[in-house]
C-alpha cells in the first residue's frame, strides 16, 4: 500500500538560514550548536543536576521498574500487517532492545499463539556491524512483499540509511539498491524499478530539507543518473512518491507538498509519460487506489464539475474518467483522520471518530449502481479503534480496540465482516475502581471543548487531587484515550495508570483545537493567527478542573511534547499561576527562529512565517522564548530533549532553560544523547525518561514521600 511521508520529519543537518539570520540580541545562540564541546558540557552539567535531584526521589526507582516491566513485557499484544499470507510485526522487549522484525503465517496468527520467524534481528545487526542502529521505515513491493527497502537510523534520527532486503532469504541483497543517510522516500514500481526522493547534493533539497524531486531509479544504474519524474520548487516542503498496485499495473503518484498541508497530486500509470496533475483540492490525503479510483480525504470544501463536496468527506476519484463521488460523509460529530482508511482487494475499511469515540465500517461500491454500501464492523463501544492491517491482497483485516482502562485486544475481520477476537493484552495495572469520564469545558470564545479524565473514583469524589493534564493541539493529530499505543506519548493509559493513577493521581487528556477530533475544521480553527484558540482551550480545561474541584493550582501539572511543548511554553508564559508543574518535552520554544532550524520551515503552514512582519505580529504574542519575563513566579519546569533530535532542534529546549536561568529560575533539564525526536532510542531509555517525568510530578504535586 501507499508509503506516506512523515511530513513533520526533520532535516538531516542543521540549517541556520542565510548569513546574518542570527540575532545579536540573543546571548544563547551558541546552544544551537548541537555537538559543540561548550554546548555539550553545558548539557552534561544540567543532566547531572536534574538526574541527581529526580533519581533521588524514592518514587523514581519503583516507577522505573514499573515502566520497564510494561514496556518490555512479552505479554503485550503483537499487532502486525498482513502481506502475502503472513502477518509482519516489529517487536521490542528486554532481550531485544533494538527490536525484531518478524512474521507468522496468518493461520498461525489467528490462533492467538503465533509461531514467529525472525526476518531482521536489529540487535544482532547492530552488534555485527558495530553501529548504533535503530529500526526505521520499511517499504516493500506489493503484493509479493519480497523486495523491500529497509531504513537503518543512527541513534534514532529521522534521517536514515537505506538498503534493499529480501524477505524470502531474510538477508540484505548483495549489490542491491542502497542509499546513504538522508531523509529519503521510496516507492516500488516493479522489482527492478524504484521511485525515490533523495538528497543528491546542492539543489536537490527544498528549504525544509526534504527531497525536491522524484526520480525513477533502475536496478544497476547510478541514482545520480536516474531521470526525474517530477520536480517541485525550493520553497516547497517536499516532493515524494507513492504507488499502489492492482491488475492494471502500478498506479504511480508524485506528490508535491507545497506546504505542510497543501499537496498537488500528479499521476501516471506505471510511471509512463509525464504525470498528469489531478484536480483535487490541495488539502487532501491520498489513501490508495480501489477499482481504478483513487481514494482521497478532502480537508477543504471543493467544487468540481458543478458539484460541491464539503470538507471532511471521503472521495473516490476515477483515474480514467475523472468522475468524483462521495464514498463516506461523516456527520457533524464524526471525523476521519489521515490514518483512518485502508484499501483492501475489493473494498476498504474506514475508522472514524464519533465524539472522539472510535468506530469502524466497511465500504464497498456497487459497480452497477455506483452506490457505496456502509457496513459497521462489530467492535466494543466507547474506546479507541485502530486499523492495524488491511489490504495486502485480501479483504481480511486486523483491527484493535482499547480504552484507558481496557487493555488492547486484536480482532480478525474476514471479508464477510465476521469478527473474532484473536488475542488481548493482560492488564498492566489494577483498574479496579478507576473511572474514565468525558467532560466538556467552555473556551474563551464559547466553543465546547471535550476532555477525558481518568482517576480512581474515590480520588475524584475526595477532590483536590494531584492532576496531570496532557495536550497537543496541532497538525491534525487527535488525542485518543488509549491503553497501549505509542508508549512515548503521555496519554499512554497503561503507564499512566500504573505510575500515576494507582498512586492517587488524575490524568486528563485535552481534545483542544488544532487536532482533528472533529475533522479538518477543528484543526483549521487554530491555524496561524488563530493559534491562541488552542492555548485558550487548554487553559479552559485547566480552569474547569479547578472550578469543579478535581484539583487546584497547587496540585495541577501540565504535560506536552513537540508541538505540545510549544503549548506548554504558552501556558507557562500566559497563565503560570494555574500550574504547579509543567513537563515540556522536545519543544518548539523560540518561534522567531523555528523556521531556520532543521525542519522548521515545513511547519509555516501551521504557525506562519516569523520573517513576515504581519505574521510575526501574531506569533510574537505567544512565542514562549520572547515572552519569558523577570519577576514572574513561574513553576519549576522540567524540560527534556535529545541531542539526536533532527526534527525539532534541541536548541529550543536548551535556550528555554538558559533564558529561565538568566531570569533567576532553576528549571530541570534532561537531554538524552540518543533518541531522535522520540527522545529515546530504546525501551529502557523510554522507561527511564517516563520515570523521571512521573517522579517529577510526584515531587511537585504530591510532596515528599
Amino acid at each position: 500500500m501507499l508509503k506516506k511521508i512523515a511530513m513533520a520529519g526533520p532535516a538531516a543537518a542543521l540549517m541556520l538560514g542565510a548569513a546574518g539570520a542570527k540575532s545579536v540580541e540573543d546571548p544563547n545562540l551558541w546552544l544551537e550548536e548541537v555537538e559543540s564541546e561548550k554546548a555539550l558540557d553545558w548539557v552534561k552539567a544540567k543532566n547531572a543536576e536534574t538526574l541527581g535531584a529526580l533519581e533521588a526521589d524514592p518514587r523514581f526507582q519503583p516507577m522505573y521498574e514499573e515502566a520497564k516491566a510494561i514496556l518490555n513485557s512479552t505479554a503485550r499484544v503483537p499487532d502486525g500487517e498482513i502481506h502475502a499470507g503472513f502477518v509482519y510485526n516489529f517487536w521490542q522487549d528486554a532481550d531485544h532492545v533494538r527490536g525484531l522484525w518478524r512474521r507468522a503465517a496468518v493461520k498461525s496468527y489467528r490462533t492467538g499463539s503465533p509461531k514467529w520467524e525472525t526476518v531482521i534481528d536489529y540487535d544482532k545487526l547492530a552488534t555485527d556491524e558495530e553501529r548504533n542502529w535503530v529500526s526505521g521505515s520499511r517499504v516493500c513491493l506489493s503484493p509479493a512483499y519480497v523486495r523491500c527497502m529497509v531504513e537503518l537510523s543512527d541513534g534514532g534520527k529521522d534521517a536514515g540509511y537505506w538498503r534493499e532486503f529480501n524477505t524470502d532469504t531474510k538477508s540484505f541483497v548483495d549489490g542491491g539498491f542502497t542509499l546513504d543517510e538522508g531523509k529519503s522516500n521510496f516507492a516500488w514500481i516493479d522489482e527492478d524499478t524504484l521511485l525515490v526522493g533523495a538528497d543528491l547534493g546542492e539543489g536537490s533539497l527544498t528549504s525544509s530539507g526534504y527531497p525536491k524531486a522524484v526520480r525513477v531509479w533502475k536496478r544497476g544504474a547510478s541514482i545520480n543518473e536516474a531521470p526525474t519524474l517530477a520536480e517541485g520548487a525550493e520553497s516547497d516542503v517536499a516532493v515524494f512518491p507513492a504507488t499502489d498496485h492492482d491488475e492494471s499495473g502500478a498506479h504511480v503518484f508524485a506528490i508535491r507538498a507545497v506546504d505542510f498541508f497543501g499537496r498537488e497530486f500528479h499521476y501516471a500509470l506505471n510511471g509512463e509519460g509525464a504525470p498528469a496533475k489531478l484536480p483535487l483540492p490541495q488539502k487532501s490525503d491520498l489513501f490508495g487506489v480501489l477499482d481504478g479510483r483513487a481514494i482521497f480525504l478532502i480537508r477543504e470544501d471543493w467544487t468540481y464539475r458543478d458539484v460541491a463536496y464539503p470538507s471532511g468527506v471521503l472521495i473516490a476519484y476515477d483515474l480514467k474518467s475523472g468522475e468524483a463521488e462521495i464514498a463516506f460523509a461523516p456527520n457533524a460529530n464524526q471525523a476521519i483522520d489521515d490514518n483512518s482508511v485502508s484499501i483492501g482487494k475489493t473494498d476498504m475499511i474506514v475508522r472514524y471518530l464519533d465524539d472522539v469515540s472510535g468506530k469502524a465500517a466497511r465500504l464497498k461500491r456497487n459497480k452497477k449502481t455506483g452506490e457505496w454500501a456502509f457496513t459497521p464492523i462489530d467492535l466494543p463501544a466507547n474506546g479507541v479503534v485502530k486499523i492495524i492491517s488491511a489490504g495486502g491482497g485480501t479483504d481480511d483485516a486486523i483491527l484493535s480496540y482499547e480504552s484507558m482502562t481496557t487493555p488492547n485486544a486484536l480482532y480478525y475481520v474476514t471479508a464477510k465482516n465476521k469478527t473474532s477476537k484473536i488475542m488481548e493484552a493482560p492488564a498492566f495495572y489494577d483498574a479496579t475502581g478507576v473511572v474514565v469520564e468525558q467532560r466538556f469545558a467552555t473556551s474563551k470564545d464559547g466553543t465546547k471543548v471535550p476532555y477525558y479524565i481518568m482517576a480512581k473514583d474515590s480520588v475524584l469524589k475526595a477532590g483536590n487531587a494531584p492532576t496531570v493534564q496532557y495536550g497537543y493541539g496541532g497538525f491534525l493529530n487527535p488525542i485518543l484515550p488509549v491503553y497501549y499505543e505509542d508508549p512515548s506519548r503521555p496519554q499512554h493509559g497503561a503507564l499512566a495508570g500504573k505510575m500515576w493513577v494507582a498512586r492517587g493521581g488524575v490524568l486528563v487528556l485535552s481534545n483542544i483545537r488544532g487536532g482533528s477530533e472533529y475533522g479538518p475544521d477543528w484543526h483549521a480553527a487554530a491555524l496561524k493567527e488563530n493559534r491562541q484558540k488552542s492555548f485558550d482551550d487548554f487553559i479552559a480545561i485547566s480552569e474547569d478542573l479547578i472550578a469543579t474541584g478535581v484539583t487546584s493550582p497547587e496540585k495541577l501539572g501540565a504535560i506536552g511534547r513537540s508541538n505540545g511543548g510549544l503549548l506548554m511554553g504558552a501556558i507557562l508564559t500566559q497563565r503560570p499561576e494555574l500550574y504547579a508543574a509543567i513537563d515540556c518535552g522536545v519543544p518548539l520554544f523560540d518561534m522567531k527562529r523555528y523556521n531556520k532550524l532543521l525542519a522548521g520551515a515545513s511547519w509555516m503552514a501551521e504557525y506562519g512565517n516569523p520573517d513576515i512582519p504581519e505574521e510575526w505580529a501574531y506569533i510574537s504574542q505567544y512565542s514562549p522564548y520572547q515572552n519569558l519575563k523577570k519577576g514572574v513566579d513561574y513553576p519549576k519546569v522540567l524540560f527534556y530533549t535529545s541531542t539526536k533530535d533532527d526534527r525539532v532542534h534541541p536548541g529550543h529546549a536548551r535556550k528555554a532553560v538558559a533564558r529561565m536561568t538568566e531570569l533567576g529560575h532553576a528549571p530541570y533539564y534532561y537531554e538524552n544523547i540518543e533518541g531522535g525526536h522520540g527522545g529515546t532510542a530504546n525501551q529502557d531509555q523510554l522507561a527511564h525518561r517516563t520515570a523521571l517525568e512521573y517522579a517529577y510530578f510526584a515531587h511537585m504535586l504530591m510532596g515528599e514521600e
